[in-house]
């Protein structure tokens, strides 16, 4: 299992982002804790209100929302029933017991998985406190329901951390054939949560692996002027599709203005990954390549993809790695020199080079011809056992396999009358 936890600063649109996934039957609303009525007498307005009635307790708080996305493995198959009782349980190991809260399961993905919103307002206004609870009780709830309802664990012995998970959730989108607010939303959520990018161009290395993009618009567009942000579905050939989405109506706001805090906690984050980035680059110029595209190859198979960036006339000018296994993006320069595009094909144009003239002199050496005289290959090559016979009493042959000193002639000592 894996818990999501985001902090949304509207209620409305959070509430409204499963209400509407309902109405399209895309979610079903399956329980209803700590309400005064029962789940299926509850109109969306009831619900509204008596979340809202709760919030108004205490004003001054700016974090009074939880929405939270239990995520299981495809394997399993989870009744209604047991569903239910895992988001109680959750909830009550994160000390929100006696919180109201809904219980949304999706259908929308290729895994099972729930939404549960609730609010951290008490019923006296005082406020449960939120801060790092991911960490703090989160995780230790998430053991502990596996162990108790027999769930695939999320980091157990011979598995990648979340990845069968993460790997569904994150498909790449496919204009026409999926919900396109919805299939943008579930790619943020999981690419902002997982990966360290600390610019705008890094975040787009990474989203237009699923064809998303964020755009800013043309720089003399009102959009850019106003620092809006939009997210884009993008084709094959990185052509904008389709409507665009504001940052603003995603539930959990990813705006430009909260992109740009995030990028300077990603620049100290990521800093760790960079000599591990920087060796896998360096072992891959241990093989034989001389080309961009073989250079990327050999990355990918390190779990590394390598996104260049040509201009209109197709020259290359930059390049961005995103290091899948510690989820850090870089460009080419924070790594040096040699990493950035110039430097790779400098690089490359010297392997290139050196595989030349390696080929060049092995192309110099004595061809095969050069050596039928020899000894040995005549012996090797002899058709019949009176050829090996001559080649063997040839008083040639035999001069050469003895050094010429056993050879010499000995001098007759002069005797002295």
């Amino acid at each position: 299992m894996v818990a999501k936890i985001t902090t949304p600063q509207s209620l409305m649109r959070v509430l409204n982002y499963n209400e509407k996934k309902v109405q399209k039957g895309f979610a079903i609303c399956i329980y209803a804790g700590n309400f005064l009525k029962e789940m299926h007498e509850l109109s969306f307005y009831e619900k509204l209100f008596f979340f809202k009635h709760r919030i108004e307790l205490n004003q001054r708080a700016k974090t009074n929302m939880l929405h939270i996305s239990l995520n299981f493995h495809p394997s399993e198959k989870l009744s209604t029933e047991k569903l239910n009782a895992i988001a109680s349980s959750y909830i009550e190991k994160i000390g929100f017991s006696n919180q109201p809260f809904l219980v949304y399961e999706h259908l929308d993905a290729g895994h099972p998985h729930i939404h549960i919103i609730t609010t951290s307002i008490l019923k006296d206004g005082r406020r449960i406190d939120t801060f790092n609870i991911g960490k703090t009780l989160s995780e230790n709830a998430r053991k502990e329901i596996e162990n108790e309802f027999s769930l695939l664990k999320a980091k157990g012995r011979n598995q990648r951390k979340d990845s069968t998970i993460k790997e569904l959730n994150i498909r790449s989108i496919i204009y026409g054939k999926t919900e396109l607010k919805t299939s943008i939303t579930n790619v943020l959520l999981q690419v902002l949560s997982d990966y360290k990018f600390s610019s705008l161009n890094e975040l787009n290395a990474v989203l237009k692996l699923f064809n998303v993009i964020a755009d800013r618009g043309n720089k003399d567009g009102r959009i850019y002027k106003n620092k809006g942000l939009v997210y884009r579905i993008i084709d094959a050939h990185s052509n904008k599709v389709g409507v665009p989405v504001k940052a603003s109506s995603i539930y959990f706001r990813p705006t430009l203005a909260s992109l740009e805090k995030k990028f300077l906690i990603n620049d100290d984050l990521k800093k760790p990954y960079k000599p591990k980035l920087k060796a896998a680059i360096d072992f891959a110029f241990t093989k034989e390549m001389s080309s961009i595209s073989a250079f990327a190859k050999e990355l990918q198979r390190q779990q590394i993809h390598v996104s260049l960036h040509y201009n209109a006339e197709g020259f290359l000018y930059g390049i961005t790695y995103i290091d899948h296994r510690t989820k850090s993006v870089f460009k080419g320069s924070e790594l040096g020199k040699s990493y950035t595009a110039s430097g790779i094909k400098q690089r490359l144009t010297a392997e290139e080079a050196s595989i030349k003239s390696a080929q060049q002199t092995l192309s110099s050496k004595p061809h095969l011809n050069e050596f039928k005289n020899d000894f040995s290959y005549r012996i090797m090559n002899s058709k019949n056992e009176n050829d090996l016979i001559q080649i063997l009493l040839n008083k040639e042959n035999i001069e050469s396999r003895f050094p010429v000193e056993f050879l010499k002639k000995k001098k007759k000592r002069r005797k002295n009358h």
